[in-house]
């Protein structure tokens, strides 16, 4: 059994200070591999980085909506040349976040499509943060032509309709630790039945720590597998069965060896 955590942040402090005891930490709880996302371009240098000294690590490069206030052209083009990194296996995490609005929505859609025009001519799979704004991050995705090309919402929390919607367009949703919460009962529904060819796992770590362990400090890789656990049981799978499945769709997604 292995598990794969399809979206992590190793590089924030909280993790990158104890990087060796994160990694061997997971190794221990049987997590094979880690998908280390960037949020801004400095810190998906530095998940490149990581990614290029640590076998066991790979990278996805992009800006966040929370930074999208501040960039340049610059930073699109040092982005640009970033993706050329055989250690970068897909672009992000990009997207709309109507939610908390730390950038102002037109630069978020700016710096959005501006990535969306950069990754059309590339075969790197996207990685999606859309918080309280599906309907418009729907439409400019579908309306660069990314339409059946591989693309994940990760960390969805969304009702089955929006589910429904990126379904529609042959996208897929991650599941992270929210969904042992007990006030998750519409998320567990989703996830319930959710297509077993596309089920994707991840903790979103330092964030979203999943039930039993939801008070630690930190979130970190060695948790999924407590997410795993809660997703076998509700889908009333062996807990191997699940693993080996979201580690293969995982593996797929991200064209990992």
């Amino acid at each position: 059994m292995s598990l794969i955590d399809s979206h992590a942040h190793l590089t924030f402090d909280v993790l990158a200070s104890d990087l060796a005891g994160v990694l061997a930490r997971a190794a221990e709880a049987q997590v094979a591999h880690i998908v280390t996302i960037g949020t801004g371009l400095e810190d998906s240098q530095r998940a490149v980085e990581l990614a290029a000294a640590h076998a066991d690590v790979s990278a996805v490069a992009g800006i966040h909506p929370h930074e999208a206030a501040e960039v340049t052209r610059q930073h699109l083009d040092g982005l640009r040349n970033l993706l050329d990194s055989p250690h970068v296996v897909g672009m992000g995490e990009m997207g709309l976040d109507y939610h908390y609005g730390f950038s102002d929505r037109l630069s978020q859609r700016r710096v959005f499509e501006a990535q969306l025009d950069i990754a059309s001519s590339r075969q790197l799979p996207l990685v999606v943060h859309c918080r309280d704004a599906v309907r418009d991050t729907v439409s400019i995705l579908s309306a660069a032509g990314f339409d059946r090309r591989p693309v994940v919402f990760h960390c969805f929390t969304g009702t089955r309709e929006e589910a429904e919607v990126i379904d529609d367009h042959g996208w897929r949703i991650s599941f992270t630790g929210i969904v042992t919460f007990k006030n998750a009962a519409a998320l567990q529904d989703i996830a319930r039945t959710y297509p077993a060819d596309q089920l994707m796992i991840e903790t979103d770590c330092p964030y979203l720590s999943p039930v039993p362990v939801r008070s630690a400090k930190a979130n970190e890789p060695a948790h999924l597998v407590h997410t795993a656990r809660f997703l076998a049981d509700l889908r009333d799978e062996a807990f191997d069965t699940l693993a080996a499945k979201t580690a293969a769709n995982t593996r797929r997604f991200f064209a990992l060896a």
